[in-house]
C-alpha cells in the first residue's frame, strides 16, 4: 500500500475512534448533573487518544515534552472555563462563548511564546487554579434540566473532535512536541458541551458544568505531570496509563468528597 494512502486511512480510523469515544463520554456527562458533567468533561477523553496516536509516531522524549506544553495550556483551559462561567450568568451564547474563547486565545498565545519548563508551568497552574476555584465556587450548584440531544448535535461534536485529532496528528512532525501538546488539549470537549447545553438549558446551568470542570482540570494538571515524569523512564504506554489513572482517580476523589459534604 502506498505510504500516503496508508497515512490517510490510518488517520481516518484514528479520527473515527476518538470521535466515538468522546461522544459516549460527553453524552454521559450531560445527563449526570453539573458535578459529574464537569468532571467527565475534563477527563482526557480528547487529549488521551491524541497522545496515544502521537506515541505511535514519536518517541518517549517527544511525549514527555509535549506533556509540559499541555500542562501550560491547561491553565488557559481553566481561564476559558472561568470566563464562560462568569459571562454565561447574564450573557447569551453568542457573547459568552466568543468572550471565553478570546480569553483562551490570549492566554494560549502567551503560553506559546514562552519556553516553559515543568516547574514554571506547574507554578502557573497553581496560581491560576487557586484563583479560579475560589471565584467559581458560588457558580457550581445549579441544577441542569434533563434533555435529549438531537442527532445533528451528536454529529457536530463528532466532527469537531475528529477534526482536532486529524489536525494534531497531521501537524505533529512540523509543530514539534510543544505545538502538539497545545493542540492535544485544545478545549474542544468543553466547547462542544457549551454549544449543546447553552441552547438547551440556558447559561447558568451550563456555567455550573464549566465551573465544576475547573475542579476537574486540577486532575488533568496532575495527569500531565505524571506523564511528563513517567514517559521516558517507564515508556509511553505505562506513562499514558498512569496519567489516565491519575485523572480518573482525582475525579473519583472529588466526587466522593462532595458526597461527604467536603467542598473541593
Amino acid at each position: 500500500m502506498p505510504p500516503d494512502l496508508y497515512f490517510v486511512l490510518t488517520l481516518i480510523v484514528k479520527m473515527a475512534i476518538t470521535a466515538g469515544f468522546v461522544l459516549a463520554a460527553t453524552i454521559t456527562a450531560e445527563r449526570a448533573g453539573p458535578l459529574i458533567g464537569g468532571l467527565v468533561a475534563t477527563l482526557p477523553i480528547g487529549a488521551g487518544p491524541v497522545y496515544v496516536f502521537l506515541a505511535l509516531d514519536h518517541d518517549a522524549h517527544f511525549i514527555a515534552q509535549g506533556a509540559v506544553a499541555s500542562l501550560a495550556i491547561n491553565a488557559a483551559n481553566v481561564v476559558f472555563a472561568l470566563a464562560y462561567a462568569l459571562l454565561a450568568q447574564q450573557r447569551p451564547l453568542m457573547v459568552s462563548l466568543p468572550g471565553a474563547f478570546l480569553a483562551w486565545l490570549v492566554f494560549a498565545l502567551f503560553v506559546h511564546v514562552i519556553p516553559w519548563s515543568f516547574a514554571t508551568a506547574a507554578l502557573m497552574n497553581v496560581v491560576v487554579l487557586a484563583f479560579s476555584l475560589h471565584v467559581a465556587r458560588p457558580l457550581r450548584e445549579v441544577r441542569v434540566p434533563v434533555y435529549l440531544a438531537r442527532w445533528y448535535d451528536l454529529a457536530m461534536r463528532a466532527a469537531m473532535v475528529a477534526l482536532l485529532v486529524g489536525v494534531t496528528v497531521s501537524l505533529s512532525f512540523r509543530i514539534g512536541p510543544g505545538g502538539s501538546g497545545i493542540l492535544a488539549v485544545f478545549p474542544i470537549v468543553l466547547i462542544s458541551i457549551i454549544l449543546i447545553l447553552h441552547r438547551r438549558v440556558g447559561g447558568p446551568p451550563t456555567a455550573a458544568v464549566l465551573a465544576n470542570a475547573i475542579t476537574g482540570l486540577v486532575g488533568f494538571a496532575f495527569a500531565t505531570a505524571v506523564l511528563h515524569f513517567a514517559a521516558e523512564p517507564f515508556g509511553t504506554a505505562i506513562g499514558l496509563t498512569l496519567a489516565l489513572m491519575t485523572s480518573v482517580g482525582w475525579s473519583f476523589l472529588v466526587y466522593a468528597a462532595r458526597l461527604r459534604g467536603f467542598s473541593i
